[in-house]
C-alpha cells in the first residue's frame, strides 16, 4: 500500500478513531513487525518501535506530547495493544514453526551443529536465547491450557444449570 493514500486515512479528522486503529492493526503495524521474528532482539531496539508507534498513534489522534496525555489512555482510545507484546507474540509464532519443521530443514540443520558445539558463537547475546526462548513458550501455552480448562468448566456450570433448571419445570 502506498503511504501517501494511508496518511490520507490516518490524519483525516472525520475518521474515527478506533476505525483508524483497525487501519493501523491491518496496515501499519504488519510492516513495523516485518522480519522482527528473525531479530536477536534488545531492550534498544525494543524501545525504538515503541517511540516509533507511539509517535504515529498521537499523530492518528492529533495529539502532542505537551498535551501531557499519557500512552496508555492513547492505546485505548485507538484500541491498539503494546508493541512489546506484539513483538513477543511474532517470535514465538516463528519460534513455533521452527520447532514443527522437519530435523532436515536448513534452520534445524544450524540449531544441530550449534548444540554440538561445531560453531563457535561470536556473542554473549546467543547463550541461552532456546532456553528463554523454549521458556516463554512454556508460559504461553500454559495460559493457553488454562483458557482451554475455563472453558470447559464454564460449558460444565451451563449444562447443569440447564439441567437443574429442567428438573425445576
Amino acid at each position: 500500500m502506498k503511504w501517501r493514500l494511508a496518511s490520507g486515512v490516518l490524519s483525516d479528522k472525520k475518521v474515527p478513531l478506533k476505525l483508524k486503529g483497525k487501519f493501523y492493526r491491518a496496515v501499519v503495524r504488519p510492516v513495523m513487525l516485518y522480519v522482527t521474528e528473525y531479530w536477536l532482539v534488545k531492550n534498544s531496539h525494543i524501545q525504538k518501535m515503541k517511540v516509533a508507534k507511539m509517535r504515529m498513534l498521537r499523530w492518528m489522534c492529533r495529539q502532542t506530547r505537551l498535551d501531557k496525555i499519557r500512552n496508555e489512555e492513547i492505546r485505548e482510545k485507538v484500541g491498539v495493544a503494546p508493541m512489546d507484546d506484539k513483538m513477543r507474540e511474532v517470535r514465538l509464532r516463528w519460534f513455533g514453526h521452527v520447532r514443527r519443521r522437519s530435523l532436515d530443514a536448513p534452520v534445524r540443520r544450524c540449531e544441530r551443529l550449534a548444540l554440538r558445539g561445531d560453531v563457535k558463537r561470536k556473542s554473549k547475546h546467543f547463550d541461552g536465547e532456546e532456553e528463554r526462548v523454549t521458556k516463554k513458550m512454556r508460559v504461553v501455552e500454559d495460559e493457553d491450557e488454562d483458557e482451554i480448562e475455563r472453558k470447559r468448566s464454564r460449558s460444565k456450570r451451563k449444562r447443569r444449570r440447564r439441567k437443574r433448571r429442567g428438573k425445576q419445570r
